[in-house]
């Protein structure tokens, strides 16, 4: 058992190691290996350990603090509680089954926790974090090691004035305390976010002179622009992020297409994302549905991607086999002219080749800020747009 606890210690400390990193607003290469510290680290993106930590879940308490508290922080106290009981049974000669007993109850919560995370990971993000399953078997090993150990001991509970509820009600604070310490030092030691960072400049030309907007999503009061390209990896996240939060429910977004892909873009030298021309036209095609087609776009992106780099015209007959209103519309110079006018937007809007970019009554969300701080960021721009309405 306090072997799986010093596993469970291992995989999470470098899980928070990697969050903590990117408290700085800067994107860093993150571990992803069932062998922490061998192999590359991830730079690109594009592993399963960077989508779950980039996810919704990774975190809780994320409106209140940047970034929220990682739940690797939480899971790296329990499994420190867990290995401090294991080896403490280990270096004395007894212990009692009131004891082993509690251990059974104390290696549920990882078991139910790992199991609660490994479903979400699987229905929600689409990815698998090695990381994460290094503490999932970690959280089975403390458990069934706990059971083995309490239907092994052949010690017998000698008559005490400590009760069992008492000794248990004594572990459990313990264990309280094993994980409000690190919680204590990561808010005490966590950089502030500071509010000049919050003062953005805005567009300024937001009228949509071009007729290049769309609907995308919510129905509040407070208007915003979002900058998306159908195809982006980011983009896709940061509609997961801003779904989960809740706050897109006050928020009234209009959407601006910003293909990188050099087919209809003569901002990029080369296709970042290869068939986001064809998927922004089906999107300006579809009409009222635009934001449909964008959902769709997120839910079947690496099919899209993977057509879109074989070139041809396999892309656009799958959107009209999707869709089959635009097929009329799909490739037509109207449509065409209509993306390059949405380009001519974001030049005369001195917009960096970036997506996502959210801007709410004309200020801007920090690039830096459409991942893990989302959630404490647009609090902090909702507060103003709502003070500055009054």
């Amino acid at each position: 058992m306090a072997v799986f606890g010093l596993l469970g210690v291992i995989f999470s400390a470098f899980s928070t190691y990697d969050f903590v990193a990117h408290l700085d607003r800067q994107v860093h290469a993150i571990t992803c290996s069932i062998v922490p510290g061998i192999g590359a680290r991830d730079t690109s993106g594009t592993s399963g350990c960077h989508s779950v930590l980039m996810s919704p879940y990774s975190s809780i308490l994320r409106d209140m603090t940047w970034g929220g508290v990682p739940i690797s922080l939480l899971s790296l106290g329990v499994f420190a509680f867990l290995l401090f009981r294991g080896v403490d049974m280990v270096l004395r000669p007894i212990a009692p089954k009131r004891e082993t007993g509690f251990l059974i109850l104390a290696g549920a919560l990882p078991v139910v926790t790992s199991l609660i995370y490994m479903i979400i990971s699987m229905t929600k993000i689409g990815s698998m974090c090695k990381l994460c399953i290094g503490i999932y078997v970690s959280s089975l090993g403390v458990f069934v090691s706990a059971i083995v150990a309490h239907v092994m001991n052949q010690a017998t509970d000698r008559p005490s004035r400590e009760t069992a509820a008492g000794l248990w009600a004594f572990y459990f604070v313990e264990g309280v305390a094993m994980v409000a310490l690190p919680l204590l030092l990561y808010i005490v030691l966590k950089p502030a976010y500071p509010d000049k960072l919050l003062q953005t400049s805005g567009l300024r030309h937001p009228e949509d002179k071009y007729n290049v907007m769309f609907n995308l999503r919510g129905t509040g009061p407070v208007p915003a622009i979002e900058v998306l390209d159908p195809l982006c990896n980011a983009c896709k996240g940061f509609s997961a992020r801003l779904s989960s939060s809740g706050l897109e429910e006050r928020l009234s977004i209009k959407a601006v297409l910003f293909p990188l892909d050099k087919e209809c873009n003569w901002m990029v030298g080369e296709s970042m994302h290869p068939g986001a021309c064809a998927v922004s036209e089906a999107v300006l095609c579809a009409g009222d549905r635009g934001a449909e087609v964008v959902s769709y776009a997120f839910a079947n992106q690496t099919e899209l991607l993977e057509l879109g780099r074989k070139g041809g015209t396999g892309l656009r007959d799958r959107l009209g086999r999707e869709f089959p209103g635009i097929v009329a519309c799909l490739g037509q110079p109207m449509v065409k002219n209509r993306i390059n006018k949405s380009l001519r937007w974001i030049v005369g809007n001195s917009l960096p080749v970036l997506t996502p970019q959210l801007f709410v009554r004309n200020q801007k969300l920090p690039d830096e800020d459409t991942d893990l701080g989302l959630d404490f960021v647009l609090t902090k721009v909702l507060a103003r747009a709502q003070e500055g309405s009054r």
